[in-house]
């Protein structure tokens, strides 16, 4: 699709050692974006990379935080528990962590206008493709075996990514959904109960429009449907047609105040209604859940990519 074409070829990937256990070898990393966004120009990617030791030809795991910084502490998690287990993993810092966000940005972080959340989008999903790249030319790494695992913002990027982007063989989107105008409207967080105006019509209208897209798009296909609103393109149910028949796991929270249950719920079923987990607990307070998380997710990755080592996991194997 070309919102989020970009010019492939061979980036220079600089990747910087940090330290070595028995089970893995953590690397930092940085590369250019292909993407020049008209609010901060060419950034610098940057991120974490966890390679299993010894590994030949292994899985790889691209995992995507949410907003701001926190949630790139159960990335970090994930990745060394299913790192020791013989699956790369690569924690790639989106446009909303601290170490991107422009000065201008961080001041007025996390309301920004539409046209900087669509190319903060753009720009996300188009790294998100570059990495693919890069992990394509890994002697280490199973260009055939590539999964995204996106935490809520990061998993509105994952849908999207993997929905134009078919060498991303599995997903696992964690407190994440689509309907991002029902999200906005149920949420309970107040900087977005505050910065939402519409009245109740023109959300049924808006509401009504898009349902109207998505039929059309799941009869056509995204790039032969003109939207109503360009906002309909960063939209992850708009990719949920795309979806459908491949391996997805959803794990969601009972009372999450930041992705309402509804919202989840009508991208469960536009995706086909894959594997969903519900866990009691808020937006944040799921990863008090952490050991079910990681088997849960350790057994879908098995499943997905029949990785023997990864089942390892299943057993409690694996660091904490």
């Amino acid at each position: 699709m070309e919102l989020y074409s970009y010019q492939s070829g061979e980036q220079p990937f600089n990747l910087r050692l940090k330290k070595t256990t028995g089970k893995w070898a953590w690397h930092r990393f940085d590369f250019p974006s292909a993407f020049h966004n008209s609010h901060w120009g060419r950034s610098l990617v940057r991120g974490e990379y966890f390679q299993p030791q010894g590994a030949a030809r292994a899985p790889l795991v691209i995992l995507l935080h949410g907003m701001g910084d926190h949630s790139v502490i159960p990335c970090k998690l994930l990745a060394k528990s299913l790192a020791s287990n013989g699956t790369a993993c690569l924690i790639l810092y989106l446009m909303v962590h601290s170490s991107r966000l422009p000065e201008h940005m961080k001041q007025q972080y996390p309301v920004f206008t539409p046209d900087e959340w669509f190319q903060i989008y753009q720009t996300s999903v188009i790294e998100v493709r570059q990495v693919v790249d890069w992990a394509g030319r890994r002697e280490e790494i199973d260009g055939e075996k590539i999964a995204l695992l996106g935490i809520s913002f990061g998993g509105f990027i994952s849908a999207i990514a993997m929905g134009v982007d078919e060498r991303i063989g599995a997903g696992v989107f964690i407190v994440s959904a689509g309907n991002s105008e029902k999200i906005s409207r149920m949420s309970q967080l107040g900087a977005i109960i505050k910065d939402y105006r519409r009245t109740e019509a023109e959300y049924q209208r808006l509401q009504q429009s898009y349902m109207q897209y998505l039929a059309e798009v799941a009869e056509k296909g995204v790039e032969y449907v003109t939207p109503a609103r360009e906002n309909f393109l960063i939209d992850p149910m708009t990719y949920a047609y795309n979806l459908r028949q491949r391996p997805l796991l959803m794990i969601n929270a009972r009372w999450d105040e930041a992705v309402s249950a509804d919202a989840a719920l009508d991208f469960w079923r536009a995706c086909g209604q894959p594997d969903i987990m519900w866990l009691p607990a808020t937006h944040a307070t799921i990863w008090l859940w952490y050991p079910i998380i990681i088997r849960k997710i350790a057994g879908f990755l098995k499943a997905s990519f029949g990785n023997e080592e990864t089942s390892k996991m299943l057993s409690g194997g694996g660091e904490r």
